[in-house]
């Protein structure tokens, strides 16, 4: 049975399961009844920091214009232009024990492409999630639910996973931001 986790809860990802290294990180959302002309098109993407919360450069943002780190160590696994079915909606796979020395914590975020030309925010999207799978047993370690706190917000950082003494953690965050994936870039230091 998955872990369930509210905003601001921290988990132990790797204390007492040494053996964990390759998982797959599930987002999924519905779209409420939007009847704007435009598909409603959410990314999912990754954001590979340094101690300062920041990328080293620019290659450690995946997204689907960049959908494999250099490392190996995070891959995107496409983009869904729709949101339509059930399950998960985007996929990233994270191999623990490729993440370089340099990165101290992974940022997933998911934000709403071209938002502002469609009009379109987080308020018309629900049942958005976050999970964590054991890639190698199938098994869903963590959910986060993330509720309906977001209205006008273009961008959700939804979760990251970090070291702590040698050990990996899962954060649920659940932060909003405004400006989409642009004002998200610059935050964590990517040039756009």
């Amino acid at each position: 049975m998955a872990i369930s986790l509210q905003k601001g809860q921290k988990v132990d990802l790797t204390k007492g399961n040494p053996s964990l290294k390759k998982l797959l990180i599930g987002l999924g959302w519905d779209v409420n009844k939007y009847d704007g002309g435009f598909d409603f098109d959410l990314d999912a993407a990754a954001f590979l920091l340094g101690a300062n919360g920041k990328v080293n450069s620019d290659d450690d943002f995946v997204f689907y214009n960049n959908l494999k780190h250099k490392s190996g160590a995070v891959e995107h696994m496409g983009d869904n232009l729709t949101g339509a079915g059930e399950g998960d909606d985007e996929e990233i796979r994270v191999d623990l024990s490729k993440v370089p020395a340099n990165v101290d914590k992974i940022d997933f975020t998911v934000t709403i492409y071209d938002a502002d030309a469609r009009k379109q925010k987080f308020g018309q999207v629900s049942n958005a999630y976050i999970r964590v799978v054991d890639e190698d047993t199938g098994k869903e370690l963590i959910r986060y639910d993330l509720g309906e706190d977001f209205s006008i917000e273009t961008a959700v950082v939804v979760g990251e996973i970090y070291r702590n003494k040698g050990e990996w953690k899962f954060n649920a965050i659940g932060a909003g931001w405004s400006g989409g994936l642009a004002a998200l870039g610059k935050n964590y230091g990517v040039n756009v």
